[in-house]
């Protein structure tokens, strides 16, 4: 085609050199260009739809990536959701075995006791004259022992049941106040609340200094206590708990924690 019009343009020049070009010549020249003018605009047309084609489909990619993000996203909570529940349904289930462990406890300490109570009954001089002394069926019968109870609470600690620890630790207290171990149930209700609630291992913390300030817990309860302090961002009340630390129980394992926390501490 742009040969065409270069000849056709030479024609009008060689014709302008000997004279004025022909009418034929003008009008082959105005074809020409035309026909340039119709194939250029055909190849604008072309090159725009397959511009708009590409467009359209980068357009369709664009949203078939955020509708996969979407359902992507959708799935991921779905999935959290369902960890949750059966993370729940687990706890639930922890609960409800620590609670039959205790029930079991109970039973198996009322067996050993009519055990007991019926050999005693049979031994000799248990009864007037040799005879063994009729078992009175309907007597109390025992509960877990002390120690049953501390260890079904520390089982039941270990393995993650909280709330069934607590119950546990709070039955061995009320049963067995001036135990040995009577701290320990204290700080260890304490720890069962945790950071969740505060205000309650505060109050169980604060229970061990008050009536055992002279046994190995108390001095773990204050660094507990300067702790939850902390992570209430009330650092003045931290820095005076584990300054009361240092003060009262220097040579305990907790003061050189409560040091290297004092050195860490925000004014």
């Amino acid at each position: 085609m742009r040969l065409g019009i270069a000849a056709a343009l030479g024609a009008v020049g060689l014709g302008g050199l000997s004279g004025c070009a022909t009418k034929g010549q003008v009008r082959l020249l105005e074809a020409e260009v035309h026909s340039l003018r119709v194939e250029t605009a055909r190849r604008d047309s072309a090159r725009a739809a397959a511009l708009a084609a590409v467009l359209t489909l980068q357009q369709r990619i664009m949203d078939s990536l955020g509708a996969t993000q979407e359902a992507l996203r959708t799935m991921d909570l779905r999935v959290q959701g369902d960890l949750t529940d059966v993370q729940r349904q687990l706890l639930q289930v922890q609960e409800l075995s620590g609670q039959s462990q205790v029930r079991l406890s109970e039973l198996k300490a009322q067996l050993d006791a009519r055990a007991e109570q019926a050999a005693a009954a049979g031994r000799p001089g248990g009864g007037g004259g040799g005879v063994a002394a009729p078992v009175d069926t309907a007597a109390r019968p025992m509960g877990p022992t002390a120690d049953q109870l501390y260890q079904g609470a520390r089982n039941q600690h270990t393995r993650g049941a909280r709330s069934t620890a607590r119950a546990a630790y709070q039955e061995f207290l009320k049963t067995n106040p001036t135990d040995l171990r009577a701290p320990d149930a204290l700080y260890y209700i304490g720890l069962t609340f945790g950071e969740e609630t505060p205000d309650s291992a505060t109050a169980y913390y604060r229970q061990v200094l008050g009536q055992f300030a002279q046994s190995a817990r108390a001095p773990t309860a204050l660094f507990q206590l300067g702790k939850l302090a902390e992570a209430r961002q009330n650092p003045a009340a931290a820095r005076i708990y584990y300054e009361r630390l240092l003060k009262d129980y220097p040579r305990s394992d907790d003061a050189e924690l409560a040091r290297d926390r004092l050195k860490n501490l925000r004014p």
